[in-house]
């Protein structure tokens, strides 16, 4: 049996997206997934990136293609109230809410994500604390969300990840490569499944590709 990792946040619609067809992809495979908490905020600023939300034109793009594939996947996807926000308290949650050793549960996972993209109606605010406090109640943490070990273990998971090479969310990380984005999602069955092409050449020459030196040049 074959571990993999979800690394995601809850701030992500793709991450929403792409937990919820997990399940159907990686039907008739033989593995277990670990679902990895982590902050997208510190990748970006480790990065000097700004997430989509954050730029002009592509935040538009944003919402509309997670609709639109919330539609294709026949997900009611609901924007919340304002995006992005902090996610922190979801996060921590989350973390909370794992064993110690051990990751979240997916059942842990599917209530934070359907609290912020699928919570009944369009415009709520993930942050209202009577609702966070209904979220709190149902996931009953064995730990304090706001305590220092809760918080540590948030940390540990982002920066084990930078680490390991995660730039984004959601990625799902399957025999050692990482993929990035619920459109990766068959990408990375085809790699579980023994396609050639992931111990060929191609992988690791895309790596090797050298960036121009003259991206600046005046029109």
């Amino acid at each position: 049996m074959q571990t993999l990792r979800f690394y995601f946040d809850p701030i992500s619609p793709y991450a929403a997206l792409a937990f919820e067809r997990l399940p159907q992809v990686l039907e008739g495979l033989s593995c277990r997934v670990d679902y990895v908490p982590i902050l997208f905020a510190a990748l970006l600023k480790a990065s000097g990136a700004k997430g989509p939300a954050e730029i002009p034109g592509k935040r538009e793009w944003t919402y509309r293609q997670v609709q639109w594939l919330g539609h294709r996947q026949g997900l009611a996807l609901e924007l919340p109230a304002a995006h992005p926000f902090n996610a922190l308290p979801l996060l921590r949650l989350c973390w909370a809410a794992a064993p110690q050793g051990a990751t979240p549960s997916r059942w842990v996972v599917e209530q934070v994500l359907r609290h912020v993209w699928q919570g009944g109606a369009p415009g709520l605010d993930p942050l209202d604390p009577a609702r966070l406090q209904t979220l709190h109640t149902a996931l009953a943490p064995a730990s304090e969300p706001a305590s220092e070990a809760v918080k540590q273990r948030l940390r540990q998971a982002t920066d084990a990840a930078q680490q390991a090479g995660v730039f984004g969310v959601p990625t799902l990380e399957a025999r050692g490569k990482l993929f990035w984005v619920q459109e990766a999602l068959d990408m990375a069955v085809a790699c579980l499944k023994g396609d050639p092409w992931f111990d060929g050449p191609a992988w690791d020459a895309a790596a090797q590709l050298a960036p121009a030196q003259d991206l600046k040049r005046p029109i």
